[in-house]
């Protein structure tokens, strides 16, 4: 026996328990679902290399401690867990041991929902009392707690003894509504159901809204159902609600499939979910087939890759941007999380930070979403060397003082301040703006130093006798320095109003505003109420149009930016809408391509059409590149038309 790997599942078993408690009887988790699953799934790999499986391991547990406070309660029905698979391999595996048991058997595909469990009991068509999961044998009696759940219904149509399994939850809804208001905030939906339901107070219990979820029925006296969509049915008939998702599949490829097409969605839905779950259709088959002691053998759950982590927040550094608004950026201990390596996240400003009760030196629950920048949620765990974060007073680029307007900070130093104008330079000489290759922040910072650069305009005076001053300058980089700086200057309607940085104004806001006007000098006269009209675009972005262009140095910037020969390729409105052959069809881009990504981007939203960033059943086209990934795996699985670079030119041809 390896008695180092008995040492290494004891220290396991030791924390897996410690983190138990900490979520289950405290209600206060301080790792997130995916790191407790790798310590999880690290001990039942080692108790399969040793064979050894020790009497007190959490393998051989169904369910956890139950809380004091309520009541105990037995349950009727013996609750199992399910067994969960990490990847398409082990769930095919699963699906084909399925079939050679139960021959010719299809089925039911539905969410796996991230709440807290709660078993419902009726009697005469009345409700009689609701119980929490707790170890599977015993829960808490939260009756009166549930009670004040609307979704959960008091008199049902059936009228003999009934017991359902369900899910407790907050809807995403809810969760931002409670939160606009609420003194103490939330930290996540998850959370705030456990927490409501888990408060000896009903009133308490009531004021955050949740919502009841069923999927199961235990026991159903005189009924005798011959399949789970026929349990599924009998629920939706008796006013439960069930998530209004319920698939039957006969085969792996048709359960990847439904896997698949939730996964696209699953951050939109207004309910926390965390994978989906498959059972054998047939009930014969199911008893069949059996169960082990701790969970059925016909069921499982397939787990999405997560979304949510715990990590240290080592720092907060404050960033100045280019509108002079000056930015809290928190710096991590590296995490992985949603194919990602994370090392920074944002805060919003001083009032998040308190709000989400975050702190230097703390651990914080972070969350990544459609792959966009990381958030910090909240805290997950305090330190002894834990330390406030307090926002400067000074700006940390230039050090003058920082003036506050409600909870944010702006530096007002705009022509000086290095940050503020490197920001503005990089971002001016950016793919979607003019396109000036070889200005990297480091360069721009070198041209503001040294070369008295403070404004986009000033690029266009750059000789190479001044650049050759300048480190690690020689004659070729200068060169072509000068060379993409003056090929910048016949530039697209829609990259130039980027590049001027109006508030609130990015690409495709600046692609709309082209689409709208047919001249920069109708765009640079427009009315709040013209600009208003253009699609998309609301109140404050419409403001911020019109207050750029009646600001007299940004029109001296511009004046100046058509004396050193700046050009815009205007397109007429009749021209714009010649040819929409692409109109109402989405695109999506895979794999490494001939031209830049926005090559193609261009060319598709010129002739109408849309270009997004996952694929969908919405999805028209997939365009693929070479070392395509899981995107073209996606498109296949969804039967969606895919075209290499030649098919793709002879489509717009």
């Amino acid at each position: 026996m390896d008695n180092e790997k008995i040492e290494k599942m004891k220290n396991l078993i030791k924390e897996i328990e410690k983190h138990n408690y900490n979520y289950y009887v405290l209600d206060n988790p301080t790792i997130s679902d995916v790191e407790y699953d790798k310590l999880y799934y690290s001990l039942v790999d080692l108790e399969k290399e040793t064979g050894v499986i020790l009497p007190y391991s959490p393998t051989q547990r169904v369910g956890d401690t139950v809380l004091e406070g309520f009541n105990k309660k037995r349950h009727e029905i013996a609750l199992y867990s399910l067994n969960k698979v990490r990847d398409f391999e082990e769930l095919d595996s699963w699906v084909q041991d399925m079939k050679k048991l139960a021959d010719g058997t299809d089925f039911a595909v539905e969410y796996k929902f991230d709440g807290l469990q709660i078993v419902i009991k009726y009697n005469n068509g009345v409700f009689v009392s609701a119980t929490t999961r707790g170890n599977g044998i015993v829960g808490e009696d939260v009756s009166l707690q549930v009670k004040t759940i609307k979704s959960v219904p008091l008199q049902i149509e059936f009228k003999g003894r009934l017991i359902v399994q369900g899910e407790g939850m907050m809807t995403n809804k809810n969760f931002e509504l409670y939160n606009k208001t609420a003194t103490e905030k939330l930290k996540n939906p998850r959370n705030a159901a456990a927490g409501a339901i888990r408060n000896l107070d009903p009133k308490e219990t009531a004021k955050r809204n949740l919502d009841y979820f069923c999927y199961s029925i235990l026991l159903c006296e005189g009924e005798n159902f011959k399949t789970q969509q026929q349990m599924h049915d009998f629920l939706v008939k008796n006013g439960f609600q069930t998530g209004n998702y319920f698939k039957i599949c006969k085969n792996v490829q048709e359960i990847i499939h439904c896997i698949n097409e939730i996964d696209v969605v699953k951050s939109k839905l207004d309910v926390m979910i965390d994978g989906m779950v498959i059972k054998i259709n047939n009930v014969l088959s199911r008893e069949k087939i059996g169960w082990t002691a701790k969970f059925p053998k016909w069921a499982l759950a397939y787990k999405f890759e997560a979304q949510e982590a715990t990590t240290i927040l080592k720092k907060v550094t404050w960033q100045v941007g280019r509108s002079g608004r000056v930015t809290p950026i928190a710096e991590l201990e590296p995490v992985e999380l949603a194919g990602a390596t994370i090392k920074r996240a944002t805060l919003n400003n001083i009032d998040d930070i308190r709000r989400k009760d975050v702190y230097e030196n703390s651990r914080v629950f972070i969350r990544r979403s459609n792959e966009v920048i990381p958030e910090i949620m909240g805290l997950a765990e305090k330190f002894e060397n834990s330390k406030e974060i307090n926002e400067p007073l000074l700006c940390p680029s230039c050090h003058q003082k920082l003036t506050q307007k409600s909870p944010l900070l702006f530096c007002t130093n705009h022509k000086n301040c290095p940050d503020q104008v490197v920001d503005r330079l990089v971002h001016f000489a950016s793919r979607d703006a003019f396109n000036i290759e070889g200005l990297s922040d480091k360069t721009c910072m070198q041209l503001f130093k040294e070369l008295n650069v403070h404004s986009p305009c000033d690029l266009f005076d750059l000789d190479k006798e001044n650049l050759l001053k300048l480190d690690k300058f020689k004659d070729k980089k200068a060169e072509n320095l000068l060379n993409s700086i003056q090929n910048s200057k016949i530039i697209e309607f829609y990259r130039f109003l980027n590049a001027l940085g109006i508030g609130e104004v990015g690409v495709k806001t600046a692609k709309d505003l082209a689409k709208s006007f047919a001249t920069f000098e109708e765009l640079k006269n427009a009315t709040f109420d013209e600009v208003l009209q253009v699609k998309d675009i609301g109140p404050i972005i419409a403001q911020n149009i019109v207050d750029y262009f009646n600001n007299d140095e940004n029109i001296s910037e511009i004046e100046c930016l058509f004396e050193k020969g700046v050009e815009i390729k205007e397109i007429a409105k009749n021209e714009s809408s010649e040819n929409n052959k692409f109109e109402n069809i989405t695109f999506v881009i895979t794999g490494t391509l001939s031209q830049p990504r926005d090559f193609y981007i261009n060319i598709i939203e010129n002739l109408g059409g849309k270009v997004t960033g996952s694929v969908s059943k919405k999805t028209d086209y997939v365009l693929v590149g070479e070392d395509a990934g899981s995107k073209l795996d996606k498109a296949r699985e969804f039967n969606i038309q895919t075209l290499n670079e030649e098919e793709f030119n002879n489509l717009i041809k």
